[in-house]
């Protein structure tokens, strides 16, 4: 009997690459589940800044209106997402279950603490592992320095990719063509008075980060805090991620971080030999 180019159902089979069907509403695709780009919405209106933020401020935030944000918040509480004490809401630990799932199947946060430990214990300076998701660098591995006053970022945290050493160096191993779209969609907006938001600069920056093979970025994302990234590359040469060394102002100048280069490459050339296959073709990879 000839195939006939349905399934079981009476429909056409779904190829890969085909033209996605689009709901009536906008140009979200017919399966997409607004209410659950909702509900993520209402966890991620919660950050280090945001730890506590009552009913009108998650409304605020997430641009929904008070009864939907409270419905939200409600059922997150059911869940044990969140807590609420009667005027206030707060994630609970729970919700570190969305991300270690994540976190749990990469080898690479493991493969690099191996080095970074050291790398950390040699700069005494707190070293960081990113990588580039969507439009954000995501921290995936991080050995603080111990140390009185030390800049509060935890393996997780999210920040915007143009005004950061990592975010820089992941950019500049992106094609042309990829950082023309990001440069065009990315909201460049002033987090201090040195943030550089021009395009046209970031373009030259980023230009220069990819002939240099590292980036330092001065108080750009807050005030009194310095970074200098440098890439870190899978099997193929391709840029996965970015290892960074923070510190405060207070610590050093922007030159004085060059200083870390060579103890920072050679970790990266240490994790970048972890991650290459053996001899057997069983090395370790990306995904575990």
């Amino acid at each position: 009997m000839a195939r006939t180019g349905v399934d079981e159902s009476g429909q056409a089979p779904r190829r890969e690459g085909a033209r996605r069907e689009t709901s009536r509403r906008g140009e979200r695709p017919a399966y997409f589940v607004q209410s659950l780009e909702r509900g993520l919405a209402v966890i991620r209106a919660f950050d280090h800044t945001r730890p506590r933020l009552t009913l009108a401020e998650v409304a605020k935030i997430t641009g929904l209106d008070r009864a939907a944000a409270r419905r939200f918040l409600l059922t997150l509480v059911d869940l044990g997402y969140v807590s609420f004490d009667g005027r206030l809401y707060s994630l609970r630990p729970r919700v570190l279950e969305l991300g270690y799932a994540f976190l749990s199947s990469l080898s690479l946060p493991e493969v690099a603490l191996t080095h970074m430990e050291p790398l950390v214990a040699e700069v005494h300076e707190t070293s960081s592992l990113g990588v580039l998701d969507g439009q954000e660098v995501v921290f995936v591995a991080r050995v603080p320095v111990k140390r009185l006053m030390a800049i509060p970022i935890m393996v997780g945290s999210r920040f915007p990719a143009y005004p950061t050493s990592m975010g820089r160096v992941l950019l500049a191993g992106r094609g042309p063509e990829w950082l023309e779209e990001y440069l065009a969609s990315a909201e460049l907006k002033p987090l201090t008075d040195r943030t550089v938001t021009d395009p046209d600069r970031l373009r030259e920056i980023i230009a220069r980060v990819a002939g240099e093979g590292y980036a330092i970025v001065d108080q750009e994302i807050d005030d009194g805090s310095r970074s200098i990234a440098v890439p870190v590359h899978d099997a193929s040469g391709q840029v996965v991620a970015a290892l960074n060394v923070s510190m405060l102002s207070g610590r050093g100048t922007a030159e004085t971080m060059l200083d870390f280069l060579p103890a920072m490459r050679r970790a990266a050339e240490q994790i970048e030999a972890d991650l290459r296959p053996g001899p057997v073709g069983q090395g370790i990879g990306l995904i575990g």
